[in-house]
């Protein structure tokens, strides 16, 4: 069984910055590429970022590129979402996702594994 408990979340003002975490845990835990997502309310879920656990591809959307950053250290199975200059429409519950599959993806439907999610909430 796959686990993923994200943290960080919380209330922060706009043009502040916030760092998400998810810790990955379980026995068959091999993921090739771990994504945030994010759901606004009434809206439907959406990609934020993904990297590749081995080889350091990123993805980022539109919406947070070069305000966030995507990391990881395998290590200690952890991935990390450095969020910078954040906006009112940024506020969300964000969600940790991990796939088995090669490459990166998108799509929220391609990965199998997911976190309860947490919540930001950025002030104006």
């Amino acid at each position: 069984q796959v686990q993923l408990v994200e943290s960080g979340g919380g209330l922060v003002q706009a043009g502040g910055s916030l760092r998400l975490s998810c810790a990955a845990s379980g026995r068959t835990f091999s993921p090739n590429v771990l994504g945030w997502f994010r759901q606004a309310p009434g809206k439907e879920r959406e990609f934020v970022a993904a990297t590749s656990w081995r080889g350091g591809i990123t993805d980022y959307a539109d919406s947070v590129k070069g305000r966030c950053t995507i990391s990881r250290v395998n290590a200690r199975n952890t991935v990390y979402l450095q969020m910078n200059s954040v906006k009112p429409e940024d506020t969300a519950v964000y969600y940790c996702a991990a796939h088995d599959n090669l490459r990166t993806s998108r799509t929220q439907y391609d990965y199998k594994y997911w976190g309860q999610g947490t919540q930001v909430t950025v002030s104006s």
